[in-house]
């Protein structure tokens, strides 16, 4: 089962959230519930929506934006 973490930013407003998976993998959304990128726990990289790699370990925070 996924946990979810609700990322608010300054004034609380709600920016998205990361779906943590069981196998360690995180699944970013922004606040319209689209799919942002991912965190692939098995490779360690981080990929956007099109599973391109964007960076290596776990840089789900530059997806969202402010």
């Amino acid at each position: 089962m996924a946990r979810e973490e609700i990322i608010r930013d300054f004034y609380g407003r709600i920016i998205g959230k990361y779906e943590h998976q069981a196998n360690g993998d995180i699944v970013v959304r922004d606040f319209y519930n689209r799919i942002l990128g991912y965190y692939i726990a098995s490779r360690d990289v981080t990929t956007d929506f099109y599973r391109r790699t964007i960076a290596k370990g776990n840089a789900v925070g530059m997806l969202l934006k402010g």
